[in-house]
């Protein structure tokens, strides 16, 4: 199956801003925080289509004056979605997120981009955008998904596959090591927004459920999705009972997410969902996110890749890394089938608003994950 044979649902398109507009207005604002005769000059090369489902992403070079040379930089925009494009997340924090990837780049030898400019208020592009530093790499796709095959990754021998696998997991070990991370990321605990909760795996979860509300408020012709509020009602009754020290948490921790080289990280994108909290977080999303493209491959009639990022390997590989032993993921990882629910109610919301698919009757028919998360409510009697 091509991108072009993609079924129309699991196509996206991201913004209806204008481009040509977004160039002029870059090069306009660069000129007046750069040093004076820099006289930058913008060239977008394009957006970034195969990966992720919410920021706006458009890749540039920014040519500049420096000791009397015209010198290239190769940049990413990463841009906070605009109200009317119906963003997937309820707030798009931007300065965090560039403040989470700057400390994280000087706290670990973490290939985290190194961020440049933040426009916070929205006043250039409409919306809140950073600048970063453009890495050389190749990702594992999600357009088609890496598990239906004719990819780099999917043909890879097992023991690069291996090797992929592990050294992602080693990101998250050396992210977690970060010392005291409920001080130095205070600004991303949930309840800096208004998250209530006596932990912070509480107030993770109570951001959770406000996610999902979120969703049913934004749009009025909405319905609700049993299947997650069965969810939500099983989180929020099974509470782990130690969720250790918090840690940094990158959030959303995907291969997807990472760009490599010779099958080894070099760089860690995609900060949006970054937080506090335990580490099984990041490790459950990592392994939940590669059961659900393997879900959506193997029900369409491909194979898949099973052999991939198994919950007990990935402990396994943590633990060897990080010196810590952790708990059972099953918790997390329904944590993250719920979350992965709200984000395709938004990510349909927006197809029908752009046109790309009709409203479905049965709202959790957007699901690309529903026998999964149905099998997974099963077997923990939710």
């Amino acid at each position: 199956m091509s991108q072009s044979e993609l079924p129309a649902e699991m196509t996206l398109q991201r913004s209806s801003r204008d481009q040509s507009a977004v160039h002029d207005q870059l090069e306009a604002w660069l000129a007046t925080v750069l040093p004076a005769g820099s006289d930058p000059t913008v060239s977008l090369l394009a957006g970034v289509d195969s990966n992720g489902m919410s920021s706006e992403t458009v890749l540039l070079d920014v040519t500049v004056t420096e000791n009397g040379e015209r010198v290239t930089g190769a940049y990413v925009a990463r841009v906070a979605p605009a109200p009317e494009d119906l963003p997937v997340f309820e707030e798009y924090r931007l300065g965090d997120q560039y403040d989470a990837m700057r400390l994280a780049a000087e706290l670990t030898d973490v290939p985290v981009p190194a961020v440049s400019w933040l426009e916070p208020t929205g006043e250039v592009l409409g919306t809140p955008f950073f600048l970063m530093e453009r890495i050389e790499g190749i990702v594992p796709p999600d357009v088609l998904p890496y598990t239906f095959g004719d990819n780099w990754f999917h043909d890879a021998t097992p023991e690069q596959q291996r090797h992929l696998q592990d050294t992602s997991v080693e990101v998250l070990a050396k992210l977690h090591a970060i010392p005291d991370a409920a001080t130095t990321f205070a600004f991303l605990d949930p309840a800096v927004t208004g998250a209530d909760g006596a932990t912070p795996l509480a107030r993770n979860l109570a951001r959770t459920r406000s996610w999902y509300d979120f969703a049913q408020r934004a749009d009025a012709d909405s319905q609700p999705s049993p299947l997650i509020e069965r969810g939500l009602a099983w989180l929020e009754a099974n509470l782990p009972a130690d969720e250790g020290d918090p840690v940094l948490v990158w959030g959303d921790a995907r291969i997807g997410n990472m760009m490599f080289q010779d099958f080894t990280p070099v760089a860690v994108l995609d900060w949006e969902m970054a937080t506090i909290g335990p580490r099984e977080l990041d490790l459950g999303w990592m392994v939940f996110a590669h059961r659900v493209f393997d879900t959506i491959a193997t029900s369409l009639g491909v194979p898949g890749m099973p052999d991939v990022l198994r919950a007990e390997d990935v402990a396994s590989t943590y633990t060897a890394a990080s010196g810590v032993e952790v708990g059972d993921l099953t918790w997390y990882q329904l944590h993250a089938a719920v979350l992965w629910g709200c984000v395709f109610l938004r990510t349909s919301a927006r197809q029908i608003h752009f046109g790309e698919i009709a409203r479905p009757e049965d709202p959790e028919s957007v699901f690309h994950h529903r026998p999964l998360l149905e099998a997974m409510l099963a077997e923990v009697g939710a």
